[in-house]
């Protein structure tokens, strides 16, 4: 699956690494993902991966 978050879809992003030459490459950045235990709509526990954005606003429950 990549890294992508569970939750809310986030993906990495693309974009240009430029020099003060005015060089130009390629660069990607990552959404700053964790794999957490959360608690399932339908019962149970899961390990998922989510992005820190997700769990500090609460959309992600842990297990007590």
């Amino acid at each position: 699956m990549g890294r992508e978050c569970e939750i809310c879809g986030k993906k990495p992003m693309f974009g240009n690494k430029v020099s003060h030459a005015h060089n130009i490459s390629k660069r990607r950045w990552n959404p700053n993902l964790k794999k957490v235990r959360a608690v399932q709509p339908a019962g149970g526990v899961k390990r998922v991966t989510v992005c820190v954005s997700c769990i500090t606003a609460g959309k992600v429950t842990k297990p007590a």
